[in-house]
């Protein structure tokens, strides 16, 4: 009998799909972390298939659009104000420059624009221009993604109004790590944003970064904290981290490049449906290390030569990347802002005559 893994449609997807789970363990997690690699990648790449054509990568960029001076002790974070990295820090970028930044990435390939504030939380006289930033991206066409800290409920509901699409809070790490890397605000304090979020109908994007020193038991349980969650991240970012001078964290050992391809493949296989991104930490990434990832899930990176604060590859090596892989960019159709906005008028109109 002819195994299910090998009927794959025109796109090369497998027919069929694994059970989408919430009822991971600890346990279970680890033991597929361990499997012999080639069973590991087998089963990976399996999964990636029933939901993702294997080939086509989402390009997301992003921009730090209010940097440094953030009142958080993240031991890995170059923007926190506790740390003497000899960044400066700057305020909040205009709306303007903001667009002018998106039109490029857009030019670029990039479907979804991904906005970063080094904030424990926003402040209330910061929303409307965030707000403005939202609205403006959404307008040339392109997906849109906020990380700003914790929010508040009005927060929430002002990001959702302007129709973003993504909010990104990521765990970092396991909760038993965490507060090894991370001391001013709590892991149920990040749960709590998520599911907040969530509750307010956008999509979520989160995920965490490995080599911080923890043992491999920390990584799957960041996992399955994620895999547990009443829905599964749209978007998970798994980040390798870049050891940054004056940070916590500045010199850590690297983590083994097999250990990173695991985690990769772990995330697919417990999320078989969200989209797994290749995150910070590429440059120090061969092809070859870049190239198994992709085998094993992950099918979204970042796009531009930064990422907020560090070095990211450039477009025009990514494109040699894709070049030799085979790869191309995920072409995301996204509804034209106006025809949207007619449409639901016409809802709403309809709704009041009946």
């Amino acid at each position: 009998m002819t195994s299910p893994v090998t009927r794959l449609d025109a796109s090369g997807r497998t027919r069929g799909g694994p059970a989408i789970r919430h009822d991971w363990t600890g346990a279970e997690a680890l033991a597929l972390y361990e499997l012999p690699l080639m069973d590991l990648l087998f089963r990976a790449q399996s999964v990636h298939r029933t939901s993702f054509d294997p080939n086509k990568v989402q390009m997301s960029r992003l921009l730090s659009i209010k940097t440094g001076g953030c009142a958080e002790d993240c031991g890995y974070c170059s923007q926190s104000a506790h740390h003497k990295t000899g960044l400066k820090a700057s305020k909040l970028m205009e709306v303007e420059r903001v667009l002018t930044e998106a039109k490029k990435a857009k030019a670029a390939g990039a479907t979804r624009y991904c906005m970063g504030a080094a904030w424990r939380s926003p402040k209330a006289r910061d929303m409307d221009v965030v707000v403005a930033m939202v609205e403006g991206v959404k307008a040339l066409g392109m997906e849109t993604c906020m990380t700003l800290g914790m929010l508040s409920d009005d927060d929430i509901v002002k990001l959702r109004d302007a129709g973003l699409d993504y909010y990104n809070h990521n765990v970092d790490t396991s909760e038993a790590y965490y507060d090894k890397v991370i001391t001013t605000r709590t892991y149920a304090d990040r749960l709590d944003t998520l599911a907040r979020v969530r509750d307010a109908g956008m999509k979520v994007c989160s995920g965490g970064i490995v080599g911080m020193g923890e043992e491999r038991q920390d990584r799957v349980d960041m996992l399955v904290t994620l895999a547990n969650l009443e829905e599964h991240p749209e978007s998970v970012p798994i980040n390798m981290l870049v050891a940054i001078p004056g940070t916590p964290l500045g010199d850590t050992e690297r983590i083994d490049p097999i250990d990173f391809v695991r985690t990769i493949a772990v995330a697919r296989i417990m999320m078989p449906k969200s989209f797994v991104r290749l995150s910070a930490g590429r440059t120090e990434m061969s092809d070859e290390m870049q190239a198994l990832c992709f085998f094993a899930g992950a099918n979204s990176i970042f796009v531009g030569d930064t990422l907020l604060t560090a070095d990211n590859p450039g477009e025009d090596k990514d494109s040699k990347l894709f070049a030799k892989l085979g790869l191309s960019a995920l072409d995301i159709q996204i509804a034209d802002p106006h025809e949207a906005e007619l449409a639901s008028t016409a809802v709403q109109r309809d709704a009041r005559q009946s």
